[in-house]
């Protein structure tokens, strides 16, 4: 039976949360929105429009997400060719990959975004896929781009592993089914991973890595 290992990316595998972060506020601002920095990076994970939804309220002229989303896409990609890569990702992947691990990376990243990730983590060769939001109709908390990220691997949701740094990354792989392993990496704390359903927290790759046999990589391998 195949075995999948689900990744979200930013936050995750790739250090850019606090990038985006600033992204967003910086397009909110010049848009006339006053949006405090922590609420931004809370709603991390979360689609565009999803995000939007979240930090400015369902009732909004939706009419300006549009111009809001490319402000936010122009600054980020300012710091595409200098993403930093978090301690040991590419050695994770490569490892499970070489335990017979079905590697996925699951993103709501397409496009240029999506390369320049996959440069920064610099492990393509331990890939199996990349599920991005743009393949689903929902993108996280809903179980939608866990389900496609299960189906490119061809894998069942049992034994199936999903790691993310966000409360949406832990509530979208329990709906899925899927067991969701949780990083601190993306600035969430603790009790807020575990709140939405995270087992065992580590605080990035590399630590999951040095503990990779008592993880739920090792004990379902």
């Amino acid at each position: 039976m195949n075995r999948a290992a689900l990744f979200d990316v930013d936050g995750t595998l790739v250090d850019t949360n606090h990038l985006h972060v600033t992204s967003w506020w910086e397009a909110l601002r010049q848009a006339g929105h006053d949006v405090p920095m922590h609420a931004i990076h809370r709603a991390l994970g979360l689609p565009g429009e999803d995000l939007l939804s979240h930090l400015l309220g369902e009732e909004r002229d939706t009419g300006g997400d549009g111009a809001l989303s490319a402000a936010h896409d122009t600054l980020y990609a300012t710091y595409f060719e200098r993403l930093p890569r978090l301690r040991s990702a590419d050695e994770l992947l490569r490892t499970l990959s070489r335990r017979g691990w079905r590697v996925v990376l699951v993103t709501s990243a397409g496009g240029g975004e999506l390369d320049a990730l996959r440069r920064a983590i610099g492990a393509d060769d331990a890939l199996t896929a990349t599920a991005s939001a743009d393949d689903v109709e929902r993108g996280k908390p809903a179980p939608d781009p866990v389900h496609h990220a299960l189906e490119l691997a061809d894998a069942p949701a049992h034994g199936s592993v999903f790691v993310g740094d966000s409360v949406w990354d832990m509530k979208a792989a329990t709906r899925a089914g899927v067991r969701p392993v949780g990083f601190l990496s993306g600035g969430i704390p603790r009790h807020g991973l575990e709140a939405a359903g995270a087992g065992p927290v580590y605080r990035d790759p590399a630590d999951l890595l040095e503990h990779l046999d008592t993880s739920p990589f090792g004990v379902a391998g």
